[in-house]
């Protein structure tokens, strides 16, 4: 007798006709006199698996019928093809086992209100919808780590506890750090800055946190940011890299997660349309466009959501604003030489009403430049002593940029909500489960 092989539903095109064994979790049961249909699945798909009373017996079908939705079984068969099936493939069961009888599950196929899914964030991954979601930025994120890697940047762990603000001190979550004061990290950037003096390309990958007392639809208390830092570069080398990390993302969604797509009733050919070269405008041109919409603003204004959402939707692919005033941005931020009063920095805000997906710019690579804007916002330099050391040792024109991965998820994915963008979110009143 030939041995039967355990095989993950994603892969049963392979073992079309063999006897096989599928582990998982039954999603739907419905029954038909001697027939019943079960949909199982195993975290790589869902399969129908059918299960004959004339073929198990009396006893394994009686087991069928009592099986709730979520139990762990274990199900024997053979797959064959079948065009009308999801996935294309049938399995047609020799034997049903079940490993633990799940109790009435809370979530049932009906109305849910948000509050209540969120309170069972945990079991609610299991449905299809947050399946393909969660995939999808699984491929972003295995995207990103492979453009990188493929150009020679080197991945950098930077710190989570640090010792001072990145990105201004009132979004900081502060925590006792034995008998100092420390702060969970807002961005790896300034940390990325002393890596690429070491390996010219680098790159961080992590957990970035920001205590801004936001309930709008883009923002999370926790998120995941890649933020890439270049040295001898300069904002147009930023702005290109952005660019291409963005379009090769967009790209390798449509190869790799059409079907979760479609799943999520996402429009492809928007998405297909986003081609290279994006563009660019500077932050005195989107002024103008935000007047020309109605939009009461004034030079020095930044952006919010909604003068965001505004300019972004009279483009059809994601633009890229650069050169902000420099009083509206971090101390960090190198000077236009041309004009001293802007900043050398851009922003890519996505289209469809998504906002900014993109930050970064050129940093300050001059000693003096860097103490006296230190000293202007009011940050103590003791603490940025490590980072001022930086411009004394072989400084050079450096440039990044950091992507915030749920944003982006959220953008390709056409969700409304930057909440089921991650498995656990962290909202400003969410810190259950």
């Amino acid at each position: 007798m030939p041995q039967q092989r355990v095989v993950s539903i994603g892969q049963i095109a392979q073992y079309e006709g063999q006897d096989i064994i599928i582990k998982g979790w039954l999603r739907l049961r419905r029954s038909s006199g001697k027939l019943s249909f079960l949909t199982v699945r195993d975290g790589t798909g869902d399969i129908q698996a059918i299960v004959s009373k004339a073929t198990v017996g009396e006893e394994q079908f009686a087991l069928v019928g009592q099986v709730t939705q979520e139990s762990s079984v274990i199900v024997t068969g053979q797959p064959r093809k079948d065009a009308r099936a999801p996935g294309g493939f049938e399995l047609d069961v020799t034997h049903f086992q079940v490993v633990h009888l799940a109790e009435p599950f809370p979530i049932q196929p009906k109305e849910h209100g948000v509050g209540f899914l969120m309170e069972h964030r945990h079991l609610w991954l299991r449905s299809s919808r947050q399946h393909a979601i969660l995939r999808v930025r699984h491929e972003i994120i295995r995207t990103c780590r492979n453009f990188f890697d493929e150009r020679d940047f080197t991945l950098i762990d930077t710190p989570i506890f640090t010792p001072n603000a990145c990105e201004g001190t009132t979004t900081l979550f502060q925590t006792q750090y034995f008998d100092q004061v420390a702060y969970l990290a807002q961005s790896g950037q300034l940390y990325g800055e002393a890596a690429a003096a070491a390996f010219g390309k680098i790159y961080c990958f992590g957990p970035t946190f920001r205590a801004e007392k936001s309930k709008t639809r883009r923002h999370l208390m926790e998120f995941w940011m890649v933020e890439p830092e270049m040295a001898f570069a300069e904002l147009p080398d930023a702005m290109q890299l952005a660019e291409e990390l963005v379009s090769v993302v967009i790209q390798r969604v449509l190869e790799n997660r059409r079907a979760e797509l479609e799943i999520l009733e996402r429009d492809v050919a928007a998405l297909e349309a986003m081609i290279p070269p994006f563009p660019r405008i500077t932050y005195e041109e989107a002024i103008a466009r935000l007047k020309e919409h109605g939009v009461d603003i004034q030079f020095g204004d930044d952006f919010g959501s909604e003068q965001e959402t505004v300019l972004a939707k009279s483009f059809d692919r994601p633009v890229l604003v650069h050169r902000y005033p420099a009083a509206a941005k971090a101390f960090y931020m190198a000077r236009d030489p041309e004009r001293p009063d802007l900043a050398l920095c851009m922003d890519m805000l996505a289209p469809e009403g998504y906002g900014e997906i993109i930050g970064g710019g050129q940093r300050i690579h001059d000693l003096e430049t860097l103490r006296q804007q230190i000293a202007a916002h009011d940050l103590p330099e003791e603490a940025f002593k490590w980072y001022v050391d930086l411009r004394r040792y072989g400084s050079v024109p450096h440039a990044g940029f950091g992507m915030g991965i749920e944003r982006v998820v959220a953008w390709i994915c056409g969700l409304d909500h930057v909440r089921e963008t991650i498995p656990f979110p962290r909202m400003l009143y969410t810190l259950y489960p």
